[in-house]
Parts: C-alpha cells; sequence; structure tokens
C-alpha cells in the first residue's frame, strides 16, 4: 500500500463524515460499509458471541449516526467509532447475563436429575467432613471463613469487623484455607 492510496482513502473517509453531517444518509451507509468489520471485530472480542456481536454493531452504527453531528473533526471519524463500539461493547458485557431464550421443551429435553441416591450420600459425608475440619480449625480461622464463605461478608466488611488491614484479611483467609485443606487431607486419609 503506497502513502498516497492511504491519504486517498483518508480523504474519502473525512469527505463522507463531512456529507453524512450535513444528513446524506448514502454517505453515512457508505461509512457503515467501510467500518462494519472494525466495529464487528471490537464487538466480537469483548462479548464472544457471534450474535451479540452483530447486535451490537448494529446498535454502534445508530448511536454514531445519533452522536455524527458531535464530532468536530472528521478525521477523527474512526477512532472516534472505535471508542463508541468498545465502550457500548464493555457496557453490554458488563450489564447484560449471559442468558439466551430457549424453548421450554428444549429445556425440558436436555435437564436431566443426574443425583443418584450415591450422590446424595457422598455430599452429606463431604459436608460432614467439612464441617468436622472447619470444627478442628482454631476460633480466628473459623470465624474468618465464616465471614467470607458464609456470610458472604466482603474483605472491606471483614476488615472492619476484625479491625484489621485487607492484606492481613487475605492473608487469613489464606492461610485458614491451607489449614481446612490440610484438615480434609487427614480426614479423607482417615476415612480410607
Amino acid at each position: 500500500m503506497n502513502g498516497n492510496s492511504y491519504n486517498d482513502d483518508r480523504d474519502r473517509i473525512v469527505d463522507l463524515v463531512a456529507q453524512a453531517q450535513t444528513g446524506d444518509r448514502d454517505a453515512f451507509g457508505q461509512l457503515v460499509e467501510i467500518f462494519q468489520p472494525v466495529v464487528f471485530a471490537i464487538a466480537l472480542k469483548r462479548l464472544r458471541h457471534y450474535w451479540e456481536a452483530q447486535e451490537l454493531s448494529q446498535d454502534v452504527f445508530i448511536q454514531a449516526m445519533e452522536k455524527l453531528g458531535q464530532l468536530r473533526e472528521p478525521a477523527a471519524f474512526p477512532g472516534w467509532l472505535r471508542s463508541i463500539a468498545a465502550r457500548m461493547a464493555i457496557n453490554r458485557a458488563v450489564r447484560r447475563p449471559n442468558d439466551f431464550a430457549t424453548e421450554p421443551e428444549a429445556l425440558a429435553a436436555v435437564c436431566v436429575e443426574n443425583a443418584t441416591p450415591l450422590h446424595a450420600i457422598l455430599e452429606v459425608e463431604r459436608r460432614d467432613n467439612l464441617a468436622v475440619g472447619i470444627s478442628r480449625l482454631g476460633e480466628m480461622d473459623r470465624d474468618t471463613l465464616q465471614a467470607f464463605y458464609v456470610d458472604g461478608h466482603s474483605l472491606r466488611e471483614m476488615s472492619d469487623e476484625f479491625e484489621a488491614p485487607i492484606g492481613t484479611i487475605k492473608r487469613r483467609l489464606h492461610v485458614a484455607r491451607k489449614r481446612l485443606a490440610k484438615e480434609m487431607e487427614e480426614l479423607e486419609a482417615v476415612a480410607v
């Protein structure tokens, strides 16, 4: 690609943006054709789902068309459009759960109860062993694990509750998990 081709493409984009800003829908359509692959790639990279990326790409161009009048420098259009695409992809990835509509009959066909009586017995045994393992820990380890895993407290909440820095809480959790793992290994060794 020679330098003139790049400048020609850049000049063409600047001209199309200027025309689109005056309401020329054909010019905006050409911009969509040029930048559709770039916007789709950004959306697909963030969302990791083809149909979501397709839908988001359309939304990005709608947003760009609505906000095009706010773009002061037509030469900045490519970067401006990429930033809109990235921002909208991040927003959608964060705000939308990864759920997709499915017919109830399809769900019924694949939702099979895998639990057997043996699974239930093993689960009870695991829970009992865990309770015994936790009971063997010191009070600080028990309280730390209880606050984080059972009560669902955040590190900040635990820091306030235990009157200790967050770093100390992290260390306590790490140590308590290690001690519990050791207790669980000993319990399983005895059971075998």
